[in-house]
This record gives structure tokens, sequence and C-alpha cells, in this order.
């Protein structure tokens, strides 16, 4: 079976530092090559994959500071893509409404993996196309859309080995805190929860330009380098150091997160996570076993200490279970059955140049 995976241009594949989503379609592609798929990688040229890479760009957009219109090479992956759509079997999206109006011209099978959120602006596009098959990264994230074709609901699945396991944290202890610096990740509230406990705090994370003022005027007066530490833009191996010794992670969104990668790599190293009952978080964390899901930061403050108690080889455990590369690929692959059986009732064949068969069969 041949299988194209579109990932967006931003970040490379898998990413170097930040970037949820490239380091998802890497290990979702690199597995089903080793599952014995054809598998070719729309990505940026930079990208590392196990599968054949076609690229627009030489490496991520969001190095290349001579790129004024990024849109532009979206499009241009785009076309790149529709022009080959015909070697495919099934074609995976994973760059969100961009490839929606397309779509409908392909006689091949297609699934979008919808990776972030729903707003008043995309909301409408995405009603436009309605019907295609989309699968979602959680329950709550349906909430946003629920008029949409959901085939399937897959959780985001990480490499166990690559985060080992922390039996005792660091002492004296710490808190973490890994995301970008913006608003919606709540870096302000896990200073405060770090004031309020009189746990020092070791935050990582990425600084986007349109977050510059607000990491600026609500972060940097914090940062003393002793009580409340900023680490800067983590690599794999960083970051799952800043888990492993933390004694809780914290998760303090203001926003109805999609997943929550960080939480799961947090977990997988025996750390429990200390979150807000938004979007997934109560899908992800197992409450009072793998960390604490709280409605207040009030709740935050006084979880903390109860957390840190928790068994953390359960929360290791859980991980393994759930949230595995193999578990991921499984609920992919039997959505990817779907899909294609899905396009054969209406066309009665997968693509152009495919025999008229299921390639599952």
């Amino acid at each position: 079976m041949r299988i194209a995976q579109v990932a967006p241009l931003w970040e490379r594949v898998p990413p170097q530092g930040y970037g949820g989503i490239e380091l998802v379609v890497g290990h979702l592609t690199d597995e089903l090559v080793n599952r014995g798929y054809e598998v070719t990688l729309f990505a940026s040229g930079d990208s590392e994959t196990l599968a054949e890479l076609k690229a627009i760009v030489p490496r991520a957009l969001r190095l290349d500071p001579s790129i004024k219109e990024p849109v532009a090479y979206e499009l241009l992956q785009l076309t790149q893509v529709t022009d080959m759509a015909n070697e495919f079997d099934l074609i995976h999206f994973h760059t969100g409404i961009t490839p929606l109006p397309f779509v409908p011209m392909l006689k091949t099978s297609v699934v979008h993996t919808l990776h972030g959120c729903f707003t008043s602006d995309n909301h409408k596009i995405f009603d436009r196309y309605r019907d295609q098959p989309y699968i979602s990264i959680s329950n709550a994230q349906r909430r946003g859309a629920p008029q949409l074709n959901y085939l399937s609901t897959v959780y985001n699945g990480i490499r166990i080995e690559d985060y080992p396991f922390q039996e005792q944290p660091e002492n004296p202890p710490y808190l973490a805190f890994l995301g970008r610096m913006s608003p919606e990740k709540g870096p302000q509230h896990a200073i405060a929860i770090a004031r309020a406990t009189g746990i020092p705090l070791k935050m990582g994370g990425k600084i986007d330009k349109v977050d510059r003022d607000f990491f600026e005027a609500e972060i940097v007066p914090h940062i003393d380098g002793k009580n409340i530490e900023y680490l800067g833009e983590l690599d794999l191996s960083e970051k799952s150091q800043l888990f492993a010794n933390a004694s809780v992670t914290l998760f303090p969104i203001t926003w109805s997160e999609p997943f929550g990668l960080v939480t799961i790599e947090s977990m997988c190293t025996g750390t429990p996570v200390v979150a807000m009952n938004l979007g997934s978080v109560p899908e992800v964390i197992a409450h009072q076993k793998t960390g604490w899901v709280c409605s207040s930061l009030e709740e935050m403050i006084a979880a903390v200490p109860k957390a840190m108690e928790l068994d953390r080889r359960k929360c290791r455990e859980y991980v393994e279970q759930r949230f595995s590369i193999i578990k991921m690929v499984d609920d992919y692959e039997a959505a990817y059955k779907r899909a294609i059986q899905e396009k054969l009732s209406f066309n009665g064949k997968i693509s152009n140049s495919a025999p008229i068969s299921n390639p599952f069969n």
C-alpha cells in the first residue's frame, strides 16, 4: 500500500526543538515504513525519515528569515502532492485547512488529522467541507466542530525509550514547565504556583514573535536563575531530563488543548502532571493516579504536594499502555481502512492508477 504523509513546513520532521505535530508525523511515518508500507513524506528538506522525502523547501520555514510569505510554499507543497496523487492509495494530511478545497478533485483516498483547535475563522471552511474524512486527536477536540465526518480519535504516541524512567526525582525538588511562552500555555500561572508552593520552577520552551511582549512583561521579571529558571528551547534529550528529574510537571493551560504532548512525555519519565481541566486533559491524565486534574489555580496549588506522592512507576506504565507509537499506528491503520472503504463505496476505486480493490484485503 502506498501512503503519502503531508507535514507542515514550519518545522522539520522530526523537530530539533519545539514541534509536536512534526514529532508525531515522524513517528507515524517511520513506523509505517517498518510495517512494510511504501511511504512518501512531504516535508521540509532538512527532515530525517525512513520514507522517501519530497521537499519544496530545503529547510524548515521557521529557520529561514528570508521567507516572507510561508503560504506560498504551503501551496507549492500542496500542488506537488496533488500532482502525484494518483501514485498513492491514501494521502494523510496534517496541514489543517489548506488542502480542504482541493481534496474533492482527487480520486485518491484522503484523511486529515486535526492537530489544532477550531476558531471562528477556520470553522467556516471546516463546515463547508464537513464530509471529508477527519481524525481527531482527542474526543474533547470534537466539541469545537461536532458536525464533521470523524473516522476515529487517535491519540498521539511517543517512543517510550526516548524518555528514560526516573524512579526518584531530584532533591531538592523542583517543578517543571514546558511549552510555548504564550498566555494560553500558562507559564505565568506556573510561576504563580511555584511561588505559592515554595518549590523552584524550571521552564523550557520557545518564544514566538507574537508572544515576545508577553514574555518580556509577564515572565522575564520573575526569572532569577534560582527560584524561577528559564532554560530556553529544549531538544528531546534536554526536555526528557527536565521532566525526569522534576517532582511534578505543571500544565496550567488557559485554552482547550487538543492533546498536550508534554503531559505524556512527562508521565513517561515517571513524573506526574498537575493540569487545568480544559480540552483533552481529563482524557490524557488519569486523575489521582498519574496526576491531578484541577478546575482552578488554587486547586493546582493544593494538588502539587499530593501529586508528589503518586507512584512514578504507574505513570510510566500508563503511557506505555495508552500512548506508545505502536498503539498510535495500530489506530491509524484502522482509520486508513475505514477511509479507503468509504472512498470505495463512493466511487468504486482507490486512485486512477490503482486496481479496483481494497489494498487492506
